[in-house]
């Protein structure tokens, strides 16, 4: 198969309708077989349950060209995982053990010819997602569910580099303290898009969430998890029930420890402690870490020792090692490699 004619270096990150999708439903207690479509238009009762109660759940992941020339895609096991815990929350069915790798596999194979080549800074993101389908009126679960993954060529998050962004304290909160923060529901998405716009209105870039209950501590972005540098080296990440577990923090905290030899905190973050950090970032699945230049708190300004123009050290670090992991320059973890054949 050859690849596709695409200006790999051009594309954003947006949706490119790509070849095939995956497909699998429930019904009568049970799903069907599942498998590969073309038609990528979704056709569902307008009283289903994810128009009226917002009863979806999705996930986010990508695969790359490696520099020797393999597809592979990185922990999907680990999406698979939190795909469940999502499920369950929202009293949605699993799949079947084994079903999202074996569609991941085959959505990729699928769509190879959209698998970016190698040094071009883009790859292909993969993005499942479950909703309930069938007519829902009161108040409670759908009874059947439609689960589906497409791919999508996408550019790199940062074209020109990753430069530190200003984001704000945010009056808004996320997530309740024993609500929904910890799931990938599409729900608390949708709160976040009134906190974002307006950062974006008032010329930041994003948010900074801070608990619910005694909005002393912080907790995440809409959609990406903080990483913090001591001047002493070390590394910090907020503890929570509240936040999204996120697959690239978890694996930048095993590369922090086991590649780099930096000591490693996983606790909660008072709010009162962010002045005194060296660096700042925002990790997660499109950009890896996103560097904070600065964080303004109802006009005080916090402006880290790592400035505003490039990473700070120790992230960089943290960065080109999971990146050259995920490309194949740096060898990886037993099992964080998924070579799609």
């Amino acid at each position: 198969m050859e690849k596709k004619n695409i200006d790999w270096g051009s594309l954003g990150f947006g949706y490119v309708k790509t070849d095939k999708r995956y497909v699998m439903n429930f019904k009568n207690g049970a799903w069907d077989e599942g498998g590969l479509i073309e038609d990528d238009m979704v056709t569902i009762s307008e009283c289903a349950g994810v128009l009226q109660y917002a009863q979806t759940a999705f996930e986010g992941l990508k695969a790359y060209t490696t520099e020797d020339g393999r597809t592979v895609t990185f922990r999907p096991d680990l999406n698979a995982e939190r795909l469940d815990q999502s499920c369950r929350r929202l009293e949605m069915p699993v799949l079947p053990e084994g079903t999202f790798l074996k569609a991941v596999d085959e959505v990729v194979k699928a769509n190879w010819a959209y698998v970016p080549p190698y040094g071009s800074g883009a790859t292909l993101y993969i993005r499942p997602y479950m909703f309930g389908s069938s007519p829902v009126i009161g108040v409670k679960p759908a009874e059947e569910y439609q689960f589906r993954m497409f791919a999508t060529p996408v550019g790199p998050y940062f074209k020109g580099g990753a430069k530190p962004i200003t984001i704000k304290v945010s009056d808004f909160d996320r997530a309740a303290p024993k609500g929904t923060g910890h799931i990938k529901g599409g729900l608390n998405y949708a709160m976040s898009l009134h906190a974002i716009v307006t950062a974006h209105n008032e010329g930041f870039d994003e948010n900074m969430y801070l608990d619910a209950a005694t909005r002393t501590k912080v907790e995440e972005t809409g959609g990406a998890n903080f990483l913090f540098v001591t001047k002493d080296g070390k590394v910090v990440t907020p503890q929570s029930d509240t936040i999204l577990p996120s697959i690239t923090r978890r694996s930048l905290v095993y590369v922090a420890q086991h590649y780099l030899g930096l000591t490693v905190e996983e606790r909660p973050v008072y709010f009162e402690e962010v002045k005194d950090f060296a660096e700042c970032g925002l990790c997660g699945t499109a950009a890896v870490i996103s560097p904070v230049g600065k964080v303004v708190d109802h006009g005080k300004e916090i402006c880290f020792p790592s400035g505003m123009e490039k990473m700070g050290p120790v992230t960089q670090k943290l960065y080109e090692t999971l990146t050259g992991i995920q490309m194949g320059r740096i060898e990886a973890p037993e099992g964080w490699i998924r070579e799609i054949q």
